[in-house]
């Protein structure tokens, strides 16, 4: 569906409230896709397909009635909404302090900024990014999807994923493809964007991963720089620094006036420069080293609470 009425949750004073509401007339919702600005686009789906996954959801979380959730972040991030309005569906309540939690919705860069906030035993769902090892815990659960497929694998962090419940995964040639009840409709309005799907009820965002047994292994959306002439994918070079960081590693592009673009490296920890600078020189080819390195306070966060590599790359 690109046409049509649907409700747009976050242009209401109570975005939970409308999902709800639109759910029982049996009215598409339209949400708006993190990253847009001047021109949101807007995914619509029916919401029969979040709630078609709200009993995996409360195994994944435990999140069920009398639990309180805390999600710090917006609303406007899909995440965040759909844990929300399952709350709501189930008789959880969404609480304002970390204090009260039972359970938490965060994004990884949240979990390392805000996760010492919450107590021991607080049970935390990560999504939003790739979670790595280093930041699995007993009390972490870690998923990976997106605002067009919703759920597509879960597990402790993110090389330990496996098909979410009701979700059939594939790869084709490194792409991921899913088939579930829970895949939107399309985009409002005929807007562009990354969703394809084929005729058998497949689709894909272009994200890519790699099977290492039953486990998927998401490397995110190509995100490349021409350096030299050589086309270096982003997310690959990431997570090969980020397996020996000890803390958050973020890889990005930065223009050259000789070479074109060259990749750069933000870290928090200091310690990591020399580890990563010296595996970098032995184990990557020179095309994917990266040439910039510098260690910062914290990592800069978009509205949503993911990375803003946009903003690294300016300052």
């Amino acid at each position: 569906m690109t046409g049509g009425f649907s409700v747009r949750p976050l242009e209401t004073a109570d975005p939970v409230r409308a999902v709800l509401g639109a759910r029982e007339r049996g009215v598409p919702i339209a949400l708006g896709t993190s990253g847009t600005t001047d021109r949101p686009r807007f995914v619509v789906r029916d919401p029969e397909s979040w709630w078609a996954s709200f009993e995996a959801y409360s195994e994944l979380t435990g999140v069920r009635s009398g639990a309180a959730v805390w999600v710090p972040g917006p609303l406007s991030a899909t995440m965040n909404l759909f844990a929300a309005v399952h709350a709501a569906a189930v008789g959880a309540r969404v609480v304002d302090e970390p204090g009260e939690a039972t359970h938490a919705c965060l994004t990884p860069a949240q979990l390392e900024r805000l996760g010492g906030e919450l107590a021991p035993e607080v049970v935390i769902c990560v999504a939003g990014a790739r979670l790595e090892r280093r930041s699995a815990a007993a009390n972490v659960v870690h998923y990976y999807g997106a605002a067009e497929l919703s759920f597509v694998a879960a597990g402790s962090h993110a090389d330990d994923l496996r098909p979410f419940d009701g979700v059939e995964v594939e790869l084709r040639d490194g792409e991921i493809w899913v088939r579930s009840p829970y895949i939107c409709r399309g985009y409002a309005d005929g807007a562009a964007g990354p969703l394809r799907t084929d005729s058998e009820g497949w689709a894909t965002v272009g994200d890519r991963g790699r099977w290492s047994g039953t486990t998927l292994s998401v490397l995110g959306r190509p995100g490349a720089v021409t350096t030299a002439g050589a086309t270096v994918v982003i997310a690959e070079v990431e997570e090969r620094l980020a397996s020996v960081a000890q803390g958050p590693v973020v890889v990005y592009g930065v223009p050259h006036a000789v070479l074109g673009e060259v990749l750069a490296v933000a870290v928090v920890a200091e310690a990591d420069l020399a580890t990563l600078r010296a595996y970098a020189r032995e184990h990557l080819p020179s095309s994917h080293r990266p040439r910039r390195w510098r260690v910062v306070d914290e990592l800069p966060l978009t509205p949503g609470g993911k990375i803003d590599r946009a903003r690294l790359a300016r300052v």
